[in-house]
């Protein structure tokens, strides 16, 4: 078992904890619910909505305090940012980065520029963004791979979702 540096074994498992409850309960979710919902949407051209980054920025830096608080992930300190497209990996609608030394991250999601969905579909959307992309910073003491990067990804999505779904509820 890798050990978090500065953090010992007690951390360890506190975070593989973590992604065992955020795991269990998607597999709990899929196993009683088989819908899709919440599934990152597919963007392109100009936005259709009136809303500006700058509205859009706050809507995420709230739901990102939201969910940070939600997903005991308030000892990080994590800077949103609206990005055009061509500043993401392809195919992809946002991204984190993060230094686990300094407990920093920058998360950026899409710029209303680059989405071509309405104003409240485009707002789901950049959530799905938030919560996705903090999966992944719950689950950044484990070992990666890139022969398990699509799997991850794939297990991201189901455990984004079902939270979700569960906070819908």
């Amino acid at each position: 078992m890798a050990v978090i540096a500065g953090k010992g074994i007690a951390a360890s498992f506190r975070t593989m904890g973590i992604a065992a409850i955020l795991i269990s309960s998607t597999l709990f979710l899929n196993a009683a619910e088989q819908t899709t919902g919440l599934v990152p949407h597919t963007v392109s051209g100009n936005s259709k909505s009136e809303l500006s980054d700058s509205q859009a920025l706050k809507h995420v830096n709230d739901k990102l305090q939201l969910w940070q608080k939600r997903m005991n992930l308030v000892d990080w300190s994590i800077q949103a940012r609206l990005v055009r497209r061509n500043a993401l990996v392809p195919k992809t609608l946002g991204g984190i980065h993060w230094d686990r030394d300094t407990m920093t991250a920058t998360l950026d999601v899409l710029s209303t520029s680059d989405y071509n969905l309405p104003t409240r579909e485009m707002l789901d959307d950049m959530e799905f963004t938030v919560v996705h992309e903090l999966v992944h910073l719950s689950l950044s003491s484990l070992p990666r791979s890139e022969a398990s990067r699509s799997a991850e990804e794939r297990v991201v999505n189901e455990i984004a979702g079902a939270l979700l779904r569960l906070s819908k509820n």
